[in-house]
């Protein structure tokens, strides 16, 4: 393959994972090694001052920084006497700065006014734009672009050439949802008035959007001289983030109007009276306040990195796209065995040319039946085998909606039934809300279009060839050992009787008025083994009797003390006001504070906590460590409360102390800390139950969703089975059922029912306890991670998917109901605060009825 030799280069050295397949460079590309060693060595070496001071170091500063000006319009073919360089915040900045400079018009009676015209085909902050020009009562309108097309073909014109009332069109030169490379003849074309968006008197002028464009092509301003031009860095170089510039044309320059004024922008000004005159400078005038100085100073190691490892942008603009052009050929001819395509790419092109197709396929990926599966679960799936890409919209809703023909009344719809723009809601009804982008960046190498092919063929041809990929990972069906059977406890349980499908569940929740107080959960006696008769393997391990299904029943109870740690089995335990007590009630951080889960660090379950409640410690081992103690509670004098993130909600935590962290940083080979949540802290569920009022809302620990999560066996079993059936070769049997339960880290484990029969649960009853079922628990890659070694397995997920995919659960919305389809296996139960508190009143009249037995996870 022709391109860039970039796996040859020892120089570049990417700041980032080995093994890890790349894929949403138009997103944000990565970075070489040797242009952060440069950028940092040149900071080392000079001193830069603030460059609107006079001093030294500022002059230094400011002259570089008009260097990397020069540099940047020399990049793009031009010059400072076409075209000023203003420095943004990034190319969102850049979009609103145009959008509030511009001299529009608002109507009158003696014109019609403005009009800002823009493609359907644009990035949000471009649609954004329309805000603007509405406080001023200017026009704006949405063009599709085969009108826009038809308008270049038609060749209309303006009906008063010299009118010159100013209109403003936007188009992006690359959409970032397709990739599809808009022309850029149309800037001169529409600048001329041979081609208008709309047909209206006054003179036009382009905003080109070539944020996506410029990072894997040379853009010629010289030939293609747009009004003006947003930028965004990091989508050239990777780094620096959050930088971004306009580039303006100097002969639209004086048009543009300024009303707010900051540091650095005033040649005079009074404080006491409305007097302010501008700096004469383009940037100097548009550039409020210090720009980030250093930040554009790395711009320069940009450019000399890129040139250095590539040659210049026409080497990256061939490679990229053959690269591109190879993994759409390839996925085009990806079949299954009824020669139904396995993918569904959303392209205005045939990937023919980098002149109208740039390095970026978006597509949805289609089950043997053809229907589409959800970009969450193939984004999931990817990341298995360590492949980054993007899914959903794309901050692109027009070119999304017309890709995937979702129409404004669905938009609407989505938005009523919870859906918003960045969830991983991705069907609705079994329409798509988005889609998976990949894309390549001038780094990429053939390998990684190689490994995404092998993935894509993994995931769906060898699942429907019941061909899976090979296991490392050997083992022997599981079933309850007799120790386990024999502990069981009975369990009752109420089904939804106003459920509008019986296999769909419902979302549950409960108050939480829980007692402060702990109250004990113990072992009931084993069940009597005399009413069993003589059960083959699989009816053992599901716990179903001769004639039908014996008695449902509670198998293990687990506790997970620290969070995605290894799990602790218990007979008896408290409850806590949080659910088990101290369950989830740490959990590790790195260097910058960030919540570790095991789909970051796999090795989290293999440290293994046990809490000895007399003597009020946690003991932490892990193979080839000492064994440390760790206090159950904080010392309230000495204690410092910081604040973390679980799950998108704030906590109060505190440090467990530097030995534990030197620990826990020489187990993992990199900068760990243990913080638990503070006791006197209280994190409210977000789910809750029907009719359940806000100030009963149950109260969490650092859990997900909920207080205790719950997994029926017989699932488990049937999924074990489906699982060694896909075995090539039919006789290993892979998993062993503990292995495979301890995967989906429930806390409480039942059996004595059909399959799947948990999800129709509205209510649990354990003895005197009371749960109720909040719902699903949505199902992540997690479950691919032997607990027992840390090793990944993609199957687990990708049979559950397989197996469960259809299964939905239903939204109400006014009127219409949206199936939403789930993957799930487990259930997140809470227990009831009232209920809890009268029967506690009944535990102390008849102690036994309290007992039970279980896992806590």
């Amino acid at each position: 393959m022709s391109g860039i030799p970039l796996d040859n280069n020892p120089s570049l050295i990417l700041c980032f994972l080995s093994g890890t397949v790349y894929l949403d460079h138009a997103g944000a590309t990565l970075f070489p090694q040797s242009q952060l060693t440069s950028f940092t060595n040149d900071l080392m070496e000079n001193v830069y001052g603030n460059p609107h001071s006079q001093n030294i170091s500022s002059k230094l500063t400011h002259d570089t920084v008009e260097h990397v000006r020069y540099r940047i319009l020399e990049h793009f073919h031009t010059s400072t006497e076409d075209y000023s360089v203003i420095f943004t915040a990034g190319s969102t900045a850049a979009l609103k700065l145009v959008a509030e400079a511009f001299p529009w018009v608002s109507p009158g009676p003696e014109s019609n006014g403005s009009r800002f015209c823009y493609l359907t085909d644009s990035h949000t902050s471009v649609v954004g734009m329309r805000k603007v020009t509405t406080a001023m009562n200017v026009t704006s309108i949405p063009v599709r672009p085969e009108d826009v097309c038809a308008a270049e073909t038609r060749g209309t014109a303006a009906s008063d050439p010299d009118c010159q009332l100013p209109h403003l069109f936007c188009y992006p030169a690359q959409s970032n949802f397709s990739g599809t490379r808009y022309p850029l003849s149309w800037i001169g074309e529409v600048k001329a008035g041979r081609m208008c968006p709309v047909s209206v008197p006054g003179k036009w002028f382009v905003l080109l959007d070539a944020a996506s464009y410029v990072s894997t092509s040379p853009l010629d301003l010289s030939v293609h001289q747009a009004d003006f031009v947003p930028l965004s860095f990091y989508k050239i170089f990777g780094f620096p983030t959050g930088l971004g510039a306009l580039l303006v044309n100097n002969r639209v320059a004086p048009l543009l109007r300024k009303t707010y004024f900051g540091g650095g922008t005033a040649a005079a000004y009074l404080a006491g009276e409305d007097f302010y005159i501008p700096r004469q400078s383009v940037a100097e005038r548009f550039e409020d306040g210090t720009i980030s100085f250093l930040d554009v100073i790395a711009l320069k190691h940009g450019f000399d990195a890129l040139e250095r490892l590539t040659g210049g942008m026409e080497n990256i603009k061939q490679h990229t796209f053959t690269l591109a052009q190879y993994t759409y050929t390839a996925l085009c001819a990806l079949r299954y065995p009824s020669g139904a395509p396995v993918v569904r790419i959303y392209s205005d092109s045939e990937f023919s040319s980098p002149e109208v197709q740039g390095p970026v396929i978006n597509f949805n990926v289609l089950d043997h039946s053809g229907n589409i599966i959800g970009y969450s679960q193939v984004d999931k799936m990817a990341s298995l085998y360590n492949i980054h890409v993007r899914t959903g919209c794309f901050c692109n809703t027009g070119a999304c909606q017309r890709h995937l023909g979702i129409s404004d009344e669905m938009v609407r719809r989505h938005l009523e039934a919870g859906h918003v723009c960045g969830d991983d809601v991705d069907l609705i009804d079994g329409h798509p809300t988005g889609s998976v982008r990949i894309s390549f960046g001038y780094m990429s190498i053939l390998e990684d279009a190689q490994a995404f092919l092998r993935f894509i063929i993994a995931m769906q041809l060898h699942q429907c060839d019941g061909q899976p990929l090979p296991q490392t990972t050997p083992g022997e069906v599981g079933a309850p050992s007799e120790s386990e059977a024999q502990d069981a406890v009975p369990a009752t349980v109420d089904r939804c009787s106003s459920s509008p499908q019986e296999d769909a569940p419902t979302d549950s929740g409960v108050s939480n008025d829980l007692p402060t107080t702990v109250a004990a959960v113990g072992l009931r006696p084993p069940l009597p083994m005399a009413t069993r008769t003589q059960q083959t393997p699989s009816e053992k391990a599901a716990g179903v009797l001769d004639g039908g299904f014996g008695p449902r029943v509670i198998t293990n109870l687990y506790l997970y003390p620290i969070k995605s740690c290894a799990a602790f089995e218990v007979t008896k335990w408290p409850i806590g006001s949080q659910g088990l007590l101290y369950d989830r009630s740490w959990m590790v951080v790195n260097h910058n504070g960030v919540c570790l889960s095991q789909k970051q660090e796999p090795r989290l379950c293999l440290i293994q906590p046990f809490i000895d409640l007399q003597q009020k410690i946690m003991v932490i081992k892990a193979k080839g460590m000492e064994p440390i103690v760790v206090p159950l509670e904080e010392n309230g004098e000495r204690t410092q409360i910081c604040q973390s993130k679980v799950c998108a909600d704030r906590v109060n935590t505190y440090n467990c102390g530097e030995k534990i962290s030197s620990w826990l940083s020489r187990f993992f080979g990199h900068p760990c800390q243990l913080l638990k949540q503070s006791s006197n802290f209280q994190r409210s569920a977000k789910k809750r139950v029907k009719d359940q009022s806000a100030g009963s809302t149950a109260t969490l620990s650092l859990v997900n969703e909920a207080q205790y999560l719950l997994i029926n066996r017989p699932s488990v079993l049937e999924l074990q089975q489906q699982l060694n059936a896909s075995d090539a070769n039919g006789k290993e049997e892979l998993f062993p059922m503990k292995e495979l339960i301890s995967r989906f880290r429930a806390n409480i484990i039942t059996s004595g029912t059909s399959p799947f029969e948990e999800e129709t649960w509205d209510e649990i009853s354990v003895g005197s306890l009371r749960f109720q079922v909040l719902g699903p628990c949505h199902r992540c890659q997690m479950i691919c991670i032997n607990q027992q070694t840390g090793q990944r397995n993609q199957n687990v997920f990708q049979k559950l998917s397989e197996s469960r995919a259809r299964k939905v659960s239903m939204i109400a919305n006014c009127d219409t109901c949206f199936k939403i389809p789930f993957c799930f296996l487990s259930l997140f139960i809470y227990l009831g605060g009232g209920q809890r508190e009268r029967e506690r009143e009944r535990e102390e009249e008849n102690p036994k009825q309290s007992l039970w037995r279980g896992s806590n996870s």
